[in-house]
């Protein structure tokens, strides 16, 4: 990777602005923008999330926006209210109050006198889904996206449910949000005022995972700023990627399928990364797709991105699976047109020998799964550590499987494979994971896609219904969108299990399910060498990286163990960041995410996760210092009835506590 220090356009930064809000709420900005803006005013591109500009983002910010602009663009990344330096309080995420604000900062940017008044925005993840959501409010400032990381679906592709199964990171992202919003500003910003914006901020913190969870079914709560409901609300040009590797890779091509906008997607191998920045590589010149994206849409600069391809798309090939694997194998393809017109499929039939070409099945297959398959699943949404899935020979083995014989020929997946079974089950309340992978010759089992289905929710995600005992059902489950090369010598599989810890909370009990192969296949669509044809990006660049200081080097781990004495398989992550010194203005910050999962393997009632999160802030100043510390702690617990949530929050300053509060919530389990 390339850094730039040298743009066309000299680079001015704001480190705080503030934008005034109609409810007397101020929101803090960082802008960066060409120096002679005030008198040849400039495009604006706005990034707007809830993860601090001063320290949380900044890393990343400084290696994007001053490349952007430098070239001919003022760039805004603001703070949510309750966020950083931003006034107010955060209650929840997506709220209609974010649009809102979000809509009197289009107007503000516009109304300044280096703005041209016309708007793109940007943003991975939280940002690339208000991103989306913005759109669908059609502000006249707002004439383009970048959406990166994000989802068209808040309930069955967010990090809360999957296929209407419990995902565990609805309650870890709750600890986490907690843990980030406890966080002070930063009194060489805000001033003496700073401890009171910080006790009102704890003050008022919510327990997110108590709302999440009291919304068991897809309701209006997830229909609100899911781009489904509504494919038709975003009319101006949306460019959105995503990463195969990431927990949200399905939206680029559900917004190319359903949106008549102008839309270009890019589907990479990455975790949950910018793509300039992503791992597993290989990375894109993503700085330059995103400034001929700008000058079409924002400058009407003729860049020709309307005869891009629709998608973008890295075709990966089996690889031997590592949690932290830092390359990728594969190559970049491009299909013209997505979907790809009368796209061929092939479909392989389930039966007693493994995955077939010809239907021929009729057998009784039954399958009990212990409750610690998918301990070597991964994270949800995988980001920088050993988050990526393991070697799948360790779920295999405990799964139902069928496999076909070695590949005499390259068969190229592109897109949703659908699974379609028919099944039934001694329990009312049932779930299923069902993966796709692919064998290597040396043995070793790549995951390829995956989906988890609350059998409850076989029909209808609003109003789920009990399975029937013993009855044959027939049901489809499409899974996760994938870009995937077999090649000769290796083997397709898919697995299936009832359980799927800790990636989903286990079922209320432990449940056989007895497949009837005659209605058991999957279908996967398949690219032709004529549908596709090779495609490169230029070379990733980056702007100067933040001058940063290492007080304390940080280590990641997660560890997969059994303990005899209990009986119980346990997963333990302990991410820990060090403390690193922002030295150009001299604030030290660190943090440590500790993660528990406890299970039996035949017991889904001792299910058990625990979060405990650590923030450190810390200011020599001999006129505001500052050394504060909180402390985020989470539990859920279960039985057959329902839900047992707690959390507890700790804030200290110079070591002496300044606040203390405990959550306590049962909630009924309603088909989950």
């Amino acid at each position: 990777m390339s850094v730039i220090d040298q743009f066309p356009f000299p680079v001015v930064e704001e480190a705080n602005a503030e934008i005034p809000l109609s409810d007397g709420t101020h929101l803090a900005a960082r802008i960066w923008r060409p120096a002679d803006s005030m008198v040849k005013p400039v495009p604006a591109i706005l990034e707007y999330l809830p993860y601090r500009k001063r320290d949380g983002t900044a890393i990343r910010d400084d290696l994007t926006h001053p490349y952007l602009a430098g070239h001919g663009y003022a760039c805004i990344r603001v703070d949510m209210r309750g966020a950083g330096e931003s006034e107010g309080i955060m209650q929840d995420e997506y709220l209609l109050q974010e649009q809102d604000d979000c809509l009197e900062v289009l107007r503000w940017i516009a109304e300044q006198p280096w703005s041209t008044g016309r708007a793109g925005m940007v943003g991975i993840s939280w940002g690339g889904f208000n991103g989306l959501q913005v759109a669908m409010r059609r502000p006249p400032e707002l004439q383009a996206v970048v959406s990166i990381a994000s989802t068209v679906d808040r309930y069955a592709d967010d990090i809360h449910y999957k296929g209407g199964c419990l995902l565990i990171n609805n309650f870890s992202w709750s600890a986490q949000m907690m843990s980030y919003m406890s966080r002070p500003p930063d009194p060489a910003l805000v001033g003496s005022n700073w401890k009171d914006m910080w006790l009102e901020r704890l003050a008022d913190q919510p327990h997110l995972a108590e709302t999440w969870l009291d919304h068991q079914h897809y309701d209006a709560y997830w229909k609100h700023g899911s781009v489904c409901e509504d494919w038709s609300a975003i009319q101006c040009p949306v460019m959105i990627v995503g990463g195969l590797a990431d927990g949200y890779m399905n939206a680029v091509m559900e917004m190319l399928e359903n949106n008549d906008a102008p839309v270009k997607g890019i589907l990479g191998p990455w975790v949950h990364l910018y793509p300039h920045l992503g791992k597993p590589e290989p990375r894109i010149g993503f700085l330059q797709e995103m400034l001929r994206w700008w000058d079409r849409w924002l400058k009407d600069v003729p860049t020709g991105v309307e005869s891009d391809p629709d998608l973008r798309v890295y075709v990966r090939e089996g690889v031997t699976p590592q949690p932290a694997l830092s390359d990728m194998r594969g190559d970049w393809r491009a299909a013209e047109t997505w979907p790809i017109p009368d796209q061929t499929e092939k479909k392989l039939y389930f039966s007693a020998n493994g995955l077939t070409e010809n239907n021929g099945g009729g057998e009784e297959i039954p399958h009990i799964s212990d409750q610690d398959i998918g301990m070597f699943s991964g994270e949800f949404f995988a980001w920088i550590g050993p988050d990526q899935p393991n070697d799948q020979r360790l779920e295999d083995v405990k799964s139902l499987t069928f496999t076909t014989p070695a590949l005499t020929e390259d068969v190229c997946v592109l897109g949703r494979p659908v699974v379609r079974l028919r099944l039934k089950v001694d329990q009312p309340q049932a779930q299923l994971a069902v993966r796709l992978n692919d064998v290597n010759p040396d043995g070793s089992v790549m995951r390829i896609s995956y989906q988890t289905l609350n059998l409850s929710h076989r029909d209808n995600r609003e109003t789920p219904q009990p399975m029937p005992v013993d009855d044959y059902v027939d049901i489809e489950i499409p899974l996760n969108n994938t870009a995937h090369r077999y090649l000769p010598g290796h083997r397709i599989r898919v697995a299936l299990s009832t359980s799927y810890w800790p990636l989903i909370w286990p079922a209320p009990s432990q449940s056989r399910i007895t497949l009837d192969t005659s209605g058991c296949s999957i279908a996967l669509p398949v690219a032709e060498d004529s549908d596709l044809h090779p495609v490169s990006f230029e070379k990733p660049v980056t702007a100067p990286p933040t001058n940063l200081k290492a007080h304390r080097k940080g280590s990641m781990s997660r560890d997969v163990t059994f303990e005899q004495h209990t009986g119980r398989s346990v997963v333990t992550l302990d991410y820990d960041s060090g403390e690193t010194e922002y030295a150009d203005f001299g604030l030290t910050v660190g943090s440590v995410r500790r993660e528990r999962y406890e299970i039996a393997p035949d017991d889904p009632l001792s299910a058990l996760m625990e979060t405990h999160w650590t923030q450190t802030m810390t200011r020599d100043s001999s006129t505001l210092p500052m050394r504060v510390r909180t402390e985020a702690y989470g539990r859920l617990t279960c039985d057959n009835e329902a839900f047992y949530l707690s959390a507890r929050l700790e804030a200290f300053d110079n070591d002496t506590v300044v606040f203390e509060r405990s959550w306590q919530k049962t909630i009924r389990r309603r088909c989950v």
